[in-house]
């Protein structure tokens, strides 16, 4: 019973400890609100807590500079070390927010910078008959009032994806009406080479006991290579029927 005693003493003693350790780290956070950075600084300096500007709005309400808001909120406990987090005014808005509209994206973000703001997203979307890279609507309109943070987002037209099509198969016809497909379908015709001509059959071996005495072979005069013409007959084709292709692609084909 004695061991059972000291053992329960010796457990609640150290729950105590601990719990005192623990709550012995808290601090309570202090009101920000109204004070600069460098007063609020001073303020959390106290309770070991660390303080971040992470965001900044307008606001006619509270003096350039000053902080509008803070989380968490003042009384709140925490450990020591822990950051609270601000937002800083910046007084009232005191820039037109300019039109963007028809600008490209590079032009649209020096002209926001260059009235002090910033550029806060942008988005995409493919307008048929608009040119790429164009601003087709902005966030806040062009002079907003009451206008919160200075980030202007961005609408812009994007490139339209080019249409795929299957590789239809040209084997077996004539390369003028396959040209005349191609180029009526948005195609281009690339390169048109003639097939070699097919080997000749092998002949018996002249060593061969049962081959007669071979004749003499008459000079040939060296032809000139063949040239495709719009009869000619595709052999091989570039991409191969069946291949996903987009429009204008360049198409190659081998006759013969």
């Amino acid at each position: 019973m004695l061991a059972l005693v000291l053992v329960t003493v010796a457990l609640v003693s150290a729950l105590t400890a601990m719990r005192f350790a623990i709550h012995g780290q808290e601090v309570e956070v202090p009101a920000l609100v109204g004070l600069s950075p460098v007063e609020a600084e001073r303020a959390v300096a106290g309770p070991g807590l660390l303080v971040e500007i992470e965001r900044q709005y307008y606001s006619p309400q509270i003096p350039e500079g000053r902080i509008m808001s803070q989380l968490p909120v003042p009384g709140t406990k925490v450990r020591r070390g822990w950051q609270v987090r601000v937002a800083q005014s910046l007084g009232p808005l005191r820039v037109a927010i300019p039109d963007l509209t028809g600008q490209s994206e590079r032009a649209a973000e020096l002209n926001i910078r260059r009235r002090g703001l910033e550029l806060a997203s942008t988005a995409e979307v493919q307008i048929p008959g608009l040119p790429a890279d164009q601003v087709l609507a902005q966030s806040p309109a062009a002079n907003a009032s009451q206008v919160a943070a200075p980030k202007i987002s961005l609408l812009l037209t994007a490139t339209a994806d080019a249409e795929v099509f299957a590789m239809p198969s040209f084997l077996g016809q004539p390369l003028g009406s396959a040209s005349r497909t191609l180029q009526d379908a948005g195609f281009k015709l690339g390169n048109v080479s003639v097939a070699p001509p097919p080997a000749p059959p092998a002949t018996a071996d002249a060593t061969s006991p049962s081959s007669a005495p071979a004749a003499p072979v008459a000079p040939q005069l060296q032809q000139p290579p063949a040239q495709p013409s719009p009869a000619s007959i595709i052999v091989t084709q570039w991409p191969p029927p069946g291949q996903r292709i987009v429009a204008g692609a360049v198409v190659n084909f081998e006759v013969r």
